[in-house]
């Protein structure tokens, strides 16, 4: 894969002199209509071997293009925060917006390559590190990302010439580390681990472009060439044809059984059992959160349901057991200008807790899945390949000590509309009750469909759904304190 990088591609000083101006013209021009455009963001990473100009390239792209829409990030060794998230939290901090430039270096791959270079992980684990690579790059193409991932390429004794010049000159003999050369004396190593990396994920929609590194004025006119013609033929493509989803067409789940159906919702606690049974795993809880293995976890909850379920109701019940220093209330609301310029679920990315935390999630990403399936707010093809992302996205969490708990808050179309003419005539509880909310009636049976396929694909053994009958307001507020209470001592306990 590198042979063609170790020929010698040069570009002389006259030719490069005459390229440039307009190059550089082309590039500020297509990089303002990208912008305009506000269609897709560009994802660039950089990688290679050291000496081979990755640095000096990058200088140069933010030197020929406006640099205010260029945003260029560098991740060192995680700290303490980061490895107490999932490893692709921090990328997903960064990712640039639509219309906007992101590079990155010591991106996803590095640490993955390094390790196994290093003997650190096994080859099961190497590879199983890239599928979930593939997978990440796979959801941002699938989002609109044009993602282009540079390798910048020497030979080893060119590698080692580098080195030594940038070593003997003054001005960057600060480039040159001792990890360098250790490094270099695992040059081969190196390129056996990185070959098969790229091999393993050079895709269709994110494939590897090996740069000659040798030369500085080919490798430079390279990349940016690349980059321009990638971004003219990314602005000349209208997108898939994917039509909305005809959600009448759906009304049926996947299994063809409706599990809502099947709760018993008269189920209820008398009053007294309640005031009992709260007090009980309210203080259950509250030990819980404060148990010296939780520090090793963090607890993710998440509460869906019918309009006017209860959700609000069961989350005070849940923060009255709490320290406020620990938690986060997360309501999901329509997503603002800012999420929509972001891959899906960038926005939930942003809200991951470090271990000894908590965060409720108020709504959540199956809204991709339930509302914006039903209402057509996105295509089929997209909330289909949503539920392998949102599986995906929790194998992460629980991999980096997440406990995620979920909840569907079910009650009758009957108990419903009691309750909102409950709303509507009570003076402090106007706010909750809004038109949207009587159009969401209407489609009742779509949102049922919605909700038996999203539990079934999305109910898995790290993850699994808890379904509340919610028609008795006490009774599920039990429910859930103790089904929160039954995870959490399972995880921190070990108890099987």
């Amino acid at each position: 894969m590198f042979e063609s990088a170790e020929l010698g591609h040069k570009l002389d000083k006259k030719t490069y002199d005459k390229t440039v101006p307009k190059l550089r013209a082309d590039l500020l021009d297509v990089q303002y209509e990208v912008l305009q455009a506000k269609r897709f963001p560009i994802i660039i990473l950089i990688n290679g071997v050291e000496g081979a100009g990755k640095g000096e390239t990058v200088n140069l792209l933010s030197e020929w293009m406006d640099p205010r829409h260029i945003e260029t990030h560098a991740f060192p060794v995680s700290s303490d925060e980061e490895r107490e998230r999932p490893p692709m939290w921090r990328f997903w901090q960064t990712l640039p917006p639509k219309g906007k430039i992101g590079i990155f270096f010591g991106n996803w791959y590095t640490d993955a390559v390094v390790q196994r270079v290093l003997g650190n992980t096994k080859t099961v684990t190497f590879d199983k590190q890239l599928s979930e690579i593939k997978r990440f790059e796979k959801m941002l193409a699938d989002e609109g990302a044009l993602i282009l991932k540079f390798w910048f390429h020497l030979s080893k004794p060119d590698q080692k010439t580098r080195l030594k010049e940038l070593e003997k000159d003054p001005k960057t003999r600060w480039r040159v580390t001792d990890d360098d050369w250790r490094r270099f004396k695992q040059y081969d190593r190196y390129m056996d681990v990185s070959e098969h990396a790229l091999r393993t994920t050079s895709q269709g929609h994110a494939p590897w472009i090996v740069v000659a590194g040798k030369n500085p004025r080919y490798r430079s006119v390279e990349v940016a060439t690349t980059l321009l013609e990638s971004l003219k033929k990314r602005l000349k493509w209208k997108g898939d044809k994917t039509s909305r989803i005809n959600a009448a067409a759906m009304l049926h789940a996947i299994d063809h059984t409706n599990l809502l159906n099947a709760l018993d919702l008269s189920k209820k606690i008398a009053r007294k059992k309640y005031d009992e049974q709260l007090e009980l795993w309210q203080g259950k809880l509250n030990l819980l959160s404060r148990h010296a293995r939780f520090k090793d976890h963090s607890l993710i909850l998440l509460f869906e349901g019918n309009d006017a379920a209860g959700k609000g109701g069961s989350i005070r019940r849940i923060t009255q057991a709490l320290d406020a220093r620990q938690y986060q209330i997360v309501p999901v609301a329509a997503p603002t200008e800012d999420e929509r310029a972001q891959p899906y679920l960038w926005r939930f990315w942003r809200h991951v807790p470090r271990h000894g935390r908590i965060t409720i999630f108020d709504r959540s990403w199956y809204g991709r899945v339930l509302v914006e399936r039903v209402e057509g707010y996105c295509s089929e093809a997209d909330w289909m390949r949503a539920y392998g992302e949102i599986n995906d996205f929790e194998d992460q969490l629980t991999a980096a000590g997440a406990i995620i708990v979920k909840f569907w808050l079910t009650i009758s179309q009957e108990e419903q509309l009691r309750r909102f003419k409950e709303r509507e005539k009570t003076r402090f509880k106007r706010f909750k009750i809004t038109a949207e909310d009587w159009r969401n009636r209407k489609k009742w049976p779509l949102y049922e469909a919605a909700i038996c396929d999203m539990v079934d694909r999305t109910s898995t053994e790290i993850a699994p759904w808890t379904l509340v009958e919610a028609n008795d307001k006490n009774y599920g507020r039990i429910k859930i304190l103790k089904t929160i209470c039954e995870r959490l001592e399972t995880a921190i306990k070990g108890k099987s």
